[in-house]
Order: structure tokens, then sequence, then C-alpha cells
């Protein structure tokens, strides 16, 4: 058993198929299927259940996945703790759509000023799937919003956020003095889509203030939330880091009067990864961020 079988079992098994897999891997769909042959010849088990269009792990394959993904990570972590000098290397970081964009840019540029020889691999999913990267190891840390429901994972809070109210600059709410909670009752809400753990914290402060928000408009981009506000379809809460950047004269923020409903964001880490010294920079850069 080699490790480059197990790379392009791993490839399949991730992509589904041999064909998709084949082109990221950037080989031949025979080579691909030669190699994954051999292993399962190896084995003396079938790895995959083909199907017309896509195949699917046997029993055997689905434990042959998870011993794969863990040699792969150990391999990984002992070449990059021999090769760990602080200064050169890789880092990929996860971080939650609401957040990557406002908070990431500048985190960066000031890392990448002190380790210029360091590259930063971004990736911007949704929580669900960052906390899953970072289980496996393909990325070596996240930033996000708290809670997180996957127990083994380190978090360090970074600090507390305010969801600040938004409605359009013609709304009635946008000339009232002081907002209050039954103000947003009657309201229509855009929101993110459900995956988004913005929107459960946006229905979570409706909910303790005994109200459901009505939601007239789903979509995936806040840009595109505020946009909708703007046009007249709806209120929403917005991260106060969102509203920073927002140089639109067509929408009014506010806070709420009261418990004002807010975000903790959090930087991730996993325990039983390889930790190196860029690393260690980076989660001394984001901790900065909770001042």
């Amino acid at each position: 058993m080699e490790l480059t079988q197990l790379q392009h079992f791993l490839k399949v098994a991730e992509c589904g198929g041999f064909t998709r897999a084949a082109e990221e891997l950037v080989m031949s769909q025979p080579a691909l299927s030669r190699s994954v042959a051999r292993l399962e010849e190896e084995l003396g088990q079938p790895l995959f259940e083909r199907k017309p269009r896509s195949v699917v792990l046997t029993s055997a394959g689905e434990l042959l996945e998870a011993r794969a993904r863990r040699i792969m990570a150990l391999v990984e972590d002992t070449k990059a703790e021999i090769t760990d000098d602080g200064e050169t290397g890789r880092l990929r970081i996860g971080a939650i759509p609401t957040i990557a964009p406002y908070l990431l840019p500048s985190v960066l540029k000031d890392f990448a000023a002190a380790h210029p020889r360091c590259s930063v691999q971004v990736l911007e999913d949704v929580t669900e799937r960052i906390v899953q990267a970072l289980r496996l190891g393909e990325i070596d840390a996240a930033i996000l919003a708290l809670p997180i429901t996957v127990p083994y994972l380190e978090t360090v809070p970074l600090f507390d956020e305010e969801l600040l109210l938004v409605v359009a600059k013609d709304h009635p709410l946008a000339t009232k003095d002081r907002l209050s909670q039954l103000d947003l009752k009657d309201e229509p809400f855009v929101l993110l889509g459900e995956t988004h753990c913005l929107s459960d914290s946006v229905v979570s402060y409706c909910r303790r203030r005994n109200f459901q928000p009505v939601s007239v408009e789903r979509t995936s981009q806040l840009t595109t939330v505020q946009e909708l506000v703007a046009l007249g379809h709806g209120i929403s809460l917005i991260p106060e880091m969102a509203r920073r950047l927002d140089t639109s004269d067509r929408r009014i923020y506010r806070s709420i009067r009261g418990e004002r409903p807010t975000r903790t964001v959090a930087l991730a880490t996993n325990p039983y990864r390889f930790r190196s010294r860029l690393l260690d920079a980076f989660c001394r850069r984001m901790a900065e961020c909770r001042g």
C-alpha cells in the first residue's frame, strides 16, 4: 500500500467519482482507476460500489477512508514539524462568510507583513463545512461564531459583536428615536439561508423576545441581504463589522434598546493536529482582535 494510492482513493471518495477526481489530480481516468484497482486487489475487498454516474464507498471503503485520512494527516504533520522554522510554510485558514470579508483582510495584511515567506490559503464556507474541514485537518484554524457542536475542537472567544438593526432609509423605524424588541415584532425579515449561523442567532434572539420572525427572503450573501433591505423587502440584523464597510446612504443602522442581539466571534483549532510556530503566531495575531 503506497501513499499515492491512498491519496488517489481519498480523492475519488471526496469527489464521488473517477472523472472529477482524475481532473483534480491532473491525471488520466484510466490511470486513476488502475491505481484504485491495485489497492482493492491488495486488500482483497472492493472499496467502491460502482454506479452509472458515481461511486459509493463500501463498508471496507468507509473503514479505509477513516484510516487513510489519519495516515495522511500524520505524514503531513510529521513533515511540517520537521521543517517548522517559524517563517516559511503554509497556513490554511477557514472563516464563515459573515466574518471573512470584514475581519480577515486587515488581519492577513498584518500577518503577511510580519511573515512574508508564509503562504496563507483561505477557505470561506458555512460553519458546518468549516468545522468539518478543521476536524479532518484540511485547515489549520477557523474563525467562526459560537456555539459550535464539535466538543473536541479548541475554541478561544475573541470578542462579542453587536447585531445592528438595518432598515431602508425611508422605513418608519429609521426615524424612531428609541427602538425596542417590540418594534420588530410585526416586521418581515430578510435572512441568510438556513445553513448560515447568523440566521440562527437572529431567530434565537427573536424567539427569546417571544416572537417568530417572518422571513420574506433568504439568500446566501450578506451584501444581498443589505441590498434587499435597501429595496424595502424587509428589515434584518447585521453584524457591526459589516456595517463599518457599508458606504451606502440607502440604509440606516440602529441599536436596539434593552438586551441587544450579539454574537461571539471565536478562533477554533484542532488540538489533535501538529501546531506549527506559524500557527501560533497567527493565533497571537487573532488574540489582538479581543481588544
